[in-house]
């Protein structure tokens, strides 16, 4: 098939390469000039495991290209996928600026459409977003919804770090619509995923991914809140929370229900707060959900609690992005350690994270970290041992073999894991664990 994907960031760039690897043919929009430029050197825009691969060898295909060319893009394809982002605004709803404007490129392109087109959303939207877009793409091109285009929601399951492979596992693929004939149309693009595809109503489209990553989050915070209380009591919460995730059938999943560090990144804080902002808009009270953000908030204050309680000046930080084998920092919960021991103005702060290279930084996450510490340049290193010999204090945020090697030779430091990092080091007398 032909296919545009509108929106070559993180998502993006996932669907790009996958759908070319399954034999399609895709064009990349974007405004961004470095990202157009990655897909045409064969480059990928995000670090992820096994993307790069995939890039360079669709690209050699033939089978990939990049472009700002909007018409040119709906013109040489049959769907068109958006997957451009919907950040949290400041009252807590979903920005559509990205995906209004997008809608509205496609409608003007449609004007010289010969043939049915499908536009497929695959980025987090609140309830009544398809409609609207139904009507602006219609009032844009003069066309007729669901005889000469239909607009869908498909959401993605992608966890930044494992996203390809949940690309081809999926939990399920969700397909919203009211048109049948666009609806088994998109679903030919995953008859090769190892999943039961889903029909429903758009609504329910729209839903699942708030409802989902509201979830998550819950989960992350409840597995925290027991983990705190067992290590008041001096039990192993991680042995408590093995028993408990055994239970696969009323306790659903183990996925999240770890205790550890705070929860972060781009999709849980933002999906939770429009959730919210939902709820209140139809005055509906929801005190469980509204009091996660507080309790993540409270996991934070307890790690700056517990560094500070050391009275030692320089800390080091292994890791910032929000999950290891990625170069996210939005949201990123290490990051806001990071910042809050700066502002104090107290310490030395030293980070080292492999991932993270200030040049490759682009659109949202390049914003994020020039708002948040502009000059976080001053404290990154590329060196481990650097790290290790300018620190007393090793803040852990990576969850890696081979620096649970290293870390296990340290005696003369003081270790603080927020990510239970190996099992056999937590007997250390310099180690301690954020909640076990």
């Amino acid at each position: 098939m032909d296919i545009s994907i509108f929106g070559i960031g993180y998502v993006g760039c996932i669907s790009l390469g996958c759908l070319a690897a399954q034999g399609n043919n895709v064009i990349g929009i974007d405004t961004n000039n470095y990202k157009i430029q990655q897909i045409n050197s064969g480059k990928a825009t995000v670090i992820e495991k096994d993307i790069d691969e995939i890039i360079s060898e669709q690209f050699l295909l033939g089978r990939i290209k990049a472009t700002n060319d909007f018409n040119f893009a709906v013109q040489n394809s049959d769907i068109s996928i958006i997957c451009v982002g919907t950040p949290s605004d400041n009252d807590g709803n979903l920005n559509l600026e990205y995906i209004f404007k997008v809608s509205s490129q496609i409608g003007e392109a449609l004007k010289q459409k010969q043939g049915f087109h499908i536009i497929s959303v695959r980025s987090s939207v609140p309830p009544g977003t398809i409609s609207k877009l139904e009507n602006l793409i219609s009032e844009v091109s003069g066309k007729k919804i669901d005889e000469d285009y239909s607009v869908v929601i498909n959401p993605e399951f992608l966890r930044e770090g494992s996203a390809v492979h949940d690309y081809h596992n999926p939990p399920y693929t969700l397909i919203g619509g009211n048109n049948k004939q666009a609806m088994e149309k998109l679903a030919l693009l995953y008859k090769n995923i190892n999943a039961e595809i889903i029909f429903t109503d758009v609504q329910y489209g729209e839903m699942i991914k708030l409802v989902s990553n509201s979830f998550h989050a819950l989960k992350v915070s409840f597995a925290n809140e027991v983990g705190n209380v067992c290590s008041e009591l001096k039990m192993d919460s991680h042995k408590l929370m093995e028993i408990f995730c055994k239970d696969d059938k009323l306790n659903i999943s183990p996925s999240y229900l770890k205790p550890g560090f705070a929860y972060g990144g781009s999709c849980l804080p933002k999906d939770l707060k429009a959730f919210i902002t939902l709820a209140k808009n139809l005055s509906v009270n929801m005190p469980v959900i509204t009091s996660i953000d507080n309790s993540n908030n409270v996991v934070i204050n307890k790690v700056i609690n517990i560094i500070t309680s050391y009275k030692k000046r320089n800390i080091g930080f292994i890791g910032v992005t929000f999950k290891e084998g990625t170069d996210d920092l939005r949201n990123s919960p290490y990051l806001s350690l990071v910042e809050k021991l700066i502002s104090s103005g107290d310490y030395s702060i030293k980070i080292f994270d492999k991932n993270v290279n200030l040049g490759n930084l682009t659109g949202a996450n390049r914003i994020f970290i020039n708002e948040k510490i502009p000059n976080i340049s001053n404290f990154l290193t590329e060196s481990f041992d650097e790290l290790i010999n300018a620190s007393d204090v090793l803040v852990v945020s990576v969850k890696n073999k081979l620096l649970s090697d290293e870390l296990k030779k340290i005696k003369d430091k003081i270790i603080i894991d927020l990510v239970r990092i190996d099992d056999n080091i937590t007997t250390n007398e310099n180690y301690i664990g954020i909640s076990w």
